[in-house]
């Protein structure tokens, strides 16, 4: 079964440059892509950012500029790397993968990542 695993996160002062991992297990990029959403208390959940095995990525407005996502060159872990972080990005951070049905829908997810800007 796909397992995505996170690491990174914590609390970080504001203007910081954190990064975030996520490994994902027994899933093949190449069928869909992979993503970072986050959830603020109050918020809804908003997708960060994602990528495509090709390099393709998307952004919210909130972070392009600031944060950057990316694939190592196994293509099995993806990384966000996040700077200029203020209060507002305080949030669970959670990876997801794609599922390929139709179109890709978000399916699998990883466990969250908590991110405290202060």
């Amino acid at each position: 079964h796909v397992q995505l695993v996170e690491s990174g996160g914590g609390s970080v002062e504001a203007g910081g440059s954190p990064r975030l991992s996520c490994t994902a297990h027994n899933y093949n990029i190449r069928t869909c892509a992979m993503g970072w959403y986050r959830q603020a208390p109050g918020k809804e959940r908003e997708l960060v950012a994602s990528v495509k095995a090709d390099g393709t990525t998307t952004y919210a407005p909130s972070v392009r500029g600031r944060f950057t996502v990316s694939l190592d060159n196994t293509k099995t872990t993806m990384h966000l790397q996040m700077s200029s972080l203020s209060t507002e990005d305080t949030a669970v951070y959670t990876c997801a993968a794609g599922k390929k049905l139709l179109v890709c829908v978000w399916d699998y997810w990883g466990q969250g990542t908590q991110v405290t800007v202060s």
